[in-house]
């Protein structure tokens, strides 16, 4: 129950969040948020049984700036797709890279680091792209991701409870599911 994901919707049915479900139990529970969604069963209390949200929505609106997304090595992986960015191979063990090392003073933002497998790495060898005669396969930033945050996603799929609150029930399962 503990890693179960349930997505919360704003008032005006907006993505907003992904929390752990007995966060959204509270919040059902607390009359914050109504459950849209059940996909995954109930828990029992001594005295009371409780369904499982997978979807809810919050009781009020939520205004909120648009989120910059955190700077990990998860969400560099996902940015560049798994892949190397100096010779598109997929199927290698990736490291992060700065395209301007740090020790030339490069610094650790979204615009400087890049996942790179072992061996274009270790050929880059502490130089900027130029210096190495190396080129990047796309300029790095700052994800655009269409909800603001990248949703969690278990074998590489989104729950399919989820997807018609997000927008995906036509999109091709094998890109999604």
């Amino acid at each position: 129950m503990d890693n179960h994901q349930v997505l919360v919707l704003n008032q005006d049915y907006q993505p907003l969040n992904v929390c752990h479900v007995r966060r959204a139990v509270l919040l059902v529970y607390q009359s914050k948020a109504e459950m849209l969604e059940n996909g995954s069963g109930f828990w029992h209390s001594e005295k009371d049984l409780f369904a499982l949200p997978s979807v809810i929505r919050l009781s009020c609106l939520i205004k909120h700036p648009p989120l910059r997304p955190k700077l990990n090595r998860a969400e560099i992986f996902s940015r560049d797709k798994h892949t190397c960015q100096y010779c598109g191979r997929k199927d290698l063990e990736l490291t992060i890279d700065h395209v301007n090392p740090k020790h030339q003073g490069g610094p650790h933002v979204w615009e400087n680091v890049v996942t790179a497998c072992l061996h274009c790495n270790r050929l880059k060898a502490g130089r900027t792209p130029e210096q190495a005669h190396m080129k990047l396969l796309s300029t790095p930033g700052v994800p655009q991701y269409r909800y603001g945050y990248s949703l969690p996603r278990s074998n590489g799929s989104i729950r399919h409870e989820w997807r018609p609150y997000l927008g995906l029930e036509n999109e091709p399962k094998l890109a999604v599911e």
